[in-house]
């Protein structure tokens, strides 16, 4: 599969207006049938506090080892939400691990056709990068279950971003939130919808490189998901394609290791990638899970750490780029959707980020 040239432009399909059907499908994994209490619970969510009508796909409906074994109907999930009239927002239930073996499925030309505004994280990279290649904006966030569906209350940041990315035409200036978590919920707790995980104090943001104002188109997602999209060969941008672009990276719930991101970041720049963009968002890494909480010093370090790493890396490959972490996006709590594919503005004389009209 050849790589993926830079599109001649680049559409931002149609907002939602309240009262719109939008799209639940399972492009990545058949985890949601596991949790069908958190489904309702987004679902609900959407219909009470977006005021949308939410039609839930037969992927979304469907189990694991079903759904692994069925890319093609993963794939014509997609095709039929983005051609219904109807629907003005697909969401993705959840993450997984091989979304990159639906894309040989999808037909560039029918989503092209009909622009709708994708929302989904983490292994939905892959639809991500895909949708940039055929000149899509899509939305890296707004995941159902776990950016709608949040234990206990819908976090305001949360709510104000997702409003913004379905109803407005860009998604504005993005600021820290005030709170942030990496708490593990339980899917299976009965309390689940009543009980909030405990936030702590946002440090705010870190910035390195050059104090120059750079803007340029979005590309990027869940590194872990990049990396393997840069090994199957499949929606990578060639370097020429994102040349003055700005890279968005985030890490997953696996923890990978300090060594391992500088590893695939390292692999990004032997491909020749690393180097062409003019910037690169850094998503604030999950440092805990259900299976080991490591105590507050040692997720400061595993944060430390990998911020370095990140830093080691792209300054190997591009001295000029400039750099900001702990950014609200990705696999901790709470998160704004990033519009992959659309302009954004990175100025560290301001500390801010803005998407431009």
């Amino acid at each position: 599969m050849r790589e993926l040239t830079r599109p001649e432009s680049f559409v931002r399909p149609p907002a939602a207006s309240p009262g719109d059907e939008v799209a639940v499908v399972a492009p990545a994994s058949g985890l949601a049938a596991v949790y069908p209490d958190i489904i309702d619970l987004g679902v609900d969510r959407l219909r009470e506090r977006f005021d949308l009508n939410p039609v839930v796909y037969p992927t979304a409906e469907r189990g694991l080892e079903y759904l692994s074994e069925h890319p093609a109907e993963r794939a014509d999930d997609i095709h039929g939400a983005f051609r219904d009239p109807d629907v003005s927002a697909v969401f993705a239930t959840i993450g997984g691990a091989d979304q990159i073996r639906i894309l040989k499925h999808l037909d560039p030309d029918i989503l092209r056709e009909n622009p709708t505004r994708f929302f989904g994280t983490s292994d939905n990279s892959c639809l991500a990068s895909y949708l940039w290649g055929c000149g899509i904006v899509s939305y890296y966030g707004g995941t159902l279950m776990t950016d709608i569906a949040t234990a206990g209350r819908l976090p305001a940041y949360n709510e104000r971003y997702l409003r913004r990315a379905l109803f407005d035409e860009t998604l504005g200036s993005l600021d820290p939130a005030e709170r942030w978590t990496d708490d593990p919920v339980d899917w299976a707790d009965d309390d689940y919808a009543d009980t909030d995980p405990a936030f702590e104090e946002n440090p705010g943001w870190e910035w390195d490189g050059p104090a120059e104002t750079v803007e340029g188109r979005l590309w990027g997602g869940c590194l872990s998901v990049l990396h393997g999209l840069l090994a199957g060969n499949r929606a990578c941008p060639s370097p020429d394609a994102v040349e003055g672009s700005v890279l968005a990276i985030e890490t997953s719930e696996q923890l990978p290791s300090a060594e391992t991101v500088e590893l695939m970041l390292s692999c990004m720049g032997e491909r020749g990638l690393l180097g062409r963009f003019d910037a690169v968002l850094v998503g604030r890494p999950q440092t805990r899970t259900h299976e080991h909480d490591p105590g507050e010093d040692a997720r400061e370090t595993y944060r430390e750490r990998q911020w370095t790493a990140v830093r080691d890396a792209v300054r190997r490959y591009n001295p000029e780029a400039v750099l900001v972490s702990g950014l609200d996006f990705g696999h901790t709590t709470p998160v704004a959707p990033l519009p992959i594919g659309d302009r954004v503005r990175v100025d560290p004389t301001t500390e801010s980020v803005m998407f431009p009209s």
